[in-house]
Formats: C-alpha cells, sequence, structure tokens
C-alpha cells in the first residue's frame, strides 16, 4: 500500500530533473553559430591577395565547410598560412576566431599557378655561366614542380650552375650561384686603399668567392690578407 505514495513523491523530483534537461537542451540550442559564409569569405579575400605577387594565372578551389561543422559565433576572423607553407598546390588555410570563443580552423584548398618557367635547352656543366641560349621557357602549373622553380629569365642569365643538369631539366634557385671572380691558386691583385693612399700587391687566392664575398690571399711574404673580391680577380682590402 506504501508504493503509490513512494511514486507519488518521486513526481516532483522527475518534473524538476525533465525542466532542467529541457532548459539546457533549450540554452544549447539558442547558442548563436558561426556562419560559415564568413570562413569561407575569409579564405577567399586572403588568397586574393596573398597571391598577387605569383607569377602567369591562378586559379583555386575552396572546399565547403562539413554541415557538421558547428563553431560559435565569432565577431572578427582572421585567415593565415601555416609556417613554411607554399601557396600552390594542395593547401589548408587557417582561419581564427579574433573574439572570445578562440577557435580556429583549417580550409582546404588546392591552388594552381599556370606560369612560364625555365628549362635546360641542353646538357650544361657546373661552373659555366648562363646565356639566354641555355635556357628556354615552358608553360606549365607550378604546382606540379619542384620548390624553388626560376620564372624569371633575369634570375639565370649571368649566373653559372653549382652542378650539372639535363636538357630540360628545370632550374631551381638553389642550383644558381653569382659567377666566380675569385678562383682558388689563381694570382689577384691586391688593392689596399685608405685615405690618401693605395697600394697594390699580388698574391695568390686561397678560396673561390662571387663578387662581394669574402676572399683570403697569401702573399709573397707569407702573409695572409682578407678582402672583398671584385671582378677581374681582384681582392679589396678597406682601411
Amino acid at each position: 500500500m506504501l508504493l503509490p505514495f513512494r511514486i507519488f513523491a518521486l513526481i516532483p523530483t522527475l518534473v524538476l530533473a525533465l525542466t532542467l534537461h529541457l532548459q539546457i537542451g533549450n540554452a544549447h540550442a539558442q547558442t548563436p553559430t558561426q556562419n560559415g559564409d564568413v570562413v569561407i569569405n575569409a579564405v577567399d579575400q586572403f588568397l586574393r591577395t596573398q597571391t598577387k605577387g605569383l607569377p602567369g594565372r591562378v586559379q583555386y578551389t575552396i572546399t565547403p565547410l562539413d554541415s557538421r561543422t558547428q563553431l560559435a559565433a565569432c565577431p572578427a576572423v582572421e585567415a593565415f598560412l601555416p609556417p613554411g607553407a607554399r601557396l600552390w598546390g594542395r593547401i589548408s588555410v587557417g582561419v581564427k576566431c579574433l573574439g572570445d570563443a578562440g577557435w580556429s580552423i583549417y580550409v582546404p584548398v588546392q591552388v594552381s599557378v599556370t606560369a612560364n618557367y625555365l628549362v635546360a635547352a641542353r646538357p650544361l656543366s657546373p661552373g659555366q655561366p648562363l646565356t639566354l641560349n641555355d635556357v628556354v621557357a615552358q608553360s606549365g602549373d607550378l604546382a606540379g614542380l619542384p620548390s624553388g622553380v626560376v620564372t624569371d629569365v633575369q634570375q639565370a642569365v649571368g649566373k653559372t650552375l653549382r652542378n650539372a643538369i639535363s636538357a630540360g631539366q628545370p632550374l631551381r634557385a638553389e642550383m644558381l650561384m653569382a659567377p666566380l671572380v675569385v678562383q682558388q691558386g689563381q694570382t689577384v691583385k691586391i688593392m689596399s686603399r685608405g685615405s690618401g693612399f693605395s697600394v697594390t700587391s699580388e698574391g695568390r687566392a686561397m678560396n673561390n668567392a662571387a663578387e662581394g664575398q669574402i676572399a683570403q690571399a697569401r702573399l709573397a711574404n707569407g702573409q695572409t690578407v682578407s678582402g672583398i673580391a671584385r671582378p677581374g680577380g681582384i681582392i679589396e682590402i678597406g682601411h
């Protein structure tokens, strides 16, 4: 006979629990969420700005946000690129909330850059100064090429190769160096200049150096001097 009384006594507790559950559910339902279009627009504007300096024709496709993505509403967002990331190929652009929500999300993007790049016109030897006849321009998507590929002929002409390359091989910036103006073992002219005087002597270069680099030479008396390498096998020492 006490069972109905116990059930009746539990009713207020059940009602309270149900009320709290509904209130919590409503609170979650009423929490404002971030408009996904704002995130995508931030990525779009970021890419428009960042790719302006790239050569050739730039196209990109931004992957839409998953419909299940729920982000707290944010008054301002900012797009960014992870450190060390390049601007073409399959990349991820980050978007972070600048407000209290503090969230960040990465949006996949496919970027293609169709531009001219330089390849060797024929087999080329190391130390060989490049001329216009040594390179030829081809067009393609930079995303499928090695990083540092040379796109401007002025970046290549007059430079020398560090290593031999085969015909048709793309030129990369790290393959090139300024031509040597002082070579190890050669007889060099050492010019020592100061206020009101100039002294010229000869020595033997102890290292290779491009223009503007530090070169060392040994004089006839065995003394070692250091200076700035200049064209024509000159080492300039300032005072």
